[in-house]
């Protein structure tokens, strides 16, 4: 896109959210980090020349300071990816209630905090993008796992909702079902491709964010070549 290139990342850690960063600065945008704790992103802050800021998504005062900050240096985002999520395992009758409510609150109703001062912002501009990170949970609830379920399930929804309420804005909504595992240092392939490879993922966000607005998608699904359907 020849507009506005800033793009915020929302839950940096490492592996996908680091390969999504180094592309999207590759590709000409300044980037914007948020996390909860920022001080794993000090060599990445200095590697792209990025905006870190300290941010609990799941907190709305978090939220919308965090998007006052980028007002005031000029750096609304025209792309803005949501990557956190928290799970809590376990049988039903055995979950404890407060940490299954924490665990909701980061993997979708931050998704809503952040969607909602983004589009306040996008609508102004005219143009934006929205991109939710998604699970296998997303589409398959596994036992014991229920409560990542529930949360993934509502970000699903929410893309979902928010894709045919702003795409005929000009505001392109994308939800990505990441089915399978992440390769990284503590899980290593076992044989070839047999995991996600955190830059191969980075590179279908970049294809799906240059789509042209005559044939948007909303959804893709991601997974390895040996990942059962």
């Amino acid at each position: 896109m020849s507009q506005s290139k800033k793009a915020l990342i929302i839950g940096v850690g490492s592996g996908l959210s680091l390969s999504l960063a180094r592309l999207f600065y590759k590709e000409g945008m300044s980037i914007s980090l948020a996390a909860r704790n920022i001080d794993k992103l000090q060599n990445v802050k200095k590697e792209l020349k990025a905006n870190v800021f300290k941010c609990d998504a799941s907190s709305s005062n978090d939220v919308e300071n965090l998007f006052s900050k980028l007002d005031d240096i000029n750096e609304e985002p025209n792309l803005v990816i949501y990557n956190p999520s928290a799970r809590v395992r376990g049988p039903i009758d055995e979950l404890d209630i407060e940490n299954t409510r924490h665990a909701l609150n980061i993997t979708s109703f931050g998704a809503f905090l952040v969607a909602q001062q983004s589009v306040k912002r996008m609508k102004k501009r005219g143009f934006g993008s929205i991109f939710f990170t998604g699970a296998s949970a997303s589409i398959k609830g596994f036992p014991n796992s229920s409560v990542f379920a529930m949360g993934k399930f509502a970000l699903r929804g929410l893309a979902q909702s928010l894709a045919r309420e702003l795409h005929p804005q000009n505001i392109h909504v994308g939800h990505f079902i990441i089915d399978g595992g992440i390769v990284s240092e503590s899980r290593p392939y076992l044989v070839d491709d047999d995991k996600l490879c955190p830059n191969e993922i980075a590179e279908r966000y970049l294809e799906f964010y240059n789509q042209k607005r005559n044939a948007w998608s909303w959804e893709i699904e991601i997974r390895p070549w040996i990942e059962k359907f």
